[in-house]
């Protein structure tokens, strides 16, 4: 279990990186509960997440600015071979999205850009590809500490040196 306050960096699952903003509590069905109050910046949206649950719903700190060289390596590794039909694929990819863990969003966008590259992905494909990049680099914005088009270049470098 994590212990969090107001003003850390975190990362909810297929949400993305935010900072909390604050503390509150609230009453909602007779029933008085604290909330975290996370401000994401992509959006500019506030999202309430119950305290006694963060670490059932995967809220956790941003990566470290050392677990960027791992992330890269995702990045630069050859992609793995698409398998099954789109939704299957589809269906794959969201589950690693839901992980919230950097390394399986990385390698979801590595898988699907290069294969987009290669021969065009499904407009479902696509939508899952832009949020996952909506995750990612509101992450690798509070790791690297820029703003989220340098971020967004860091990234598209690496996967621009992929000749996979």
């Amino acid at each position: 279990m994590i212990l969090l306050q107001v003003g850390d960096q975190v990362v909810y699952p297929m949400h993305g990186a935010g900072e909390i903003a604050g503390i509150e509590e609230c009453d909602i069905m007779g029933q008085v509960k604290q909330y975290f109050i996370l401000q994401l910046p992509v959006g500019d949206i506030r999202i309430m997440i119950p305290t006694d649950n963060a670490d059932g719903i995967g809220l956790r700190q941003i990566s470290p600015p050392e677990m960027l060289d791992r992330v890269a390596e995702v990045l630069l590794d050859e992609p793995e071979r698409p398998l099954g039909s789109w939704n299957k694929r589809f269906h794959s990819n969201l589950n690693r999205l839901k992980t919230g863990d950097i390394l399986e969003v990385a390698a979801v966008i590595r898988n699907l850009i290069l294969q987009d590259r290669r021969k065009r992905i499904s407009g479902g494909e696509k939508r899952l590809l832009e949020l996952a990049r909506q995750i990612f680099v509101s992450e690798l914005s509070f790791a690297l500490k820029l703003p989220t088009e340098q971020a967004e270049g860091w990234m598209m470098e690496k996967l621009d040196s992929n000749h996979s």
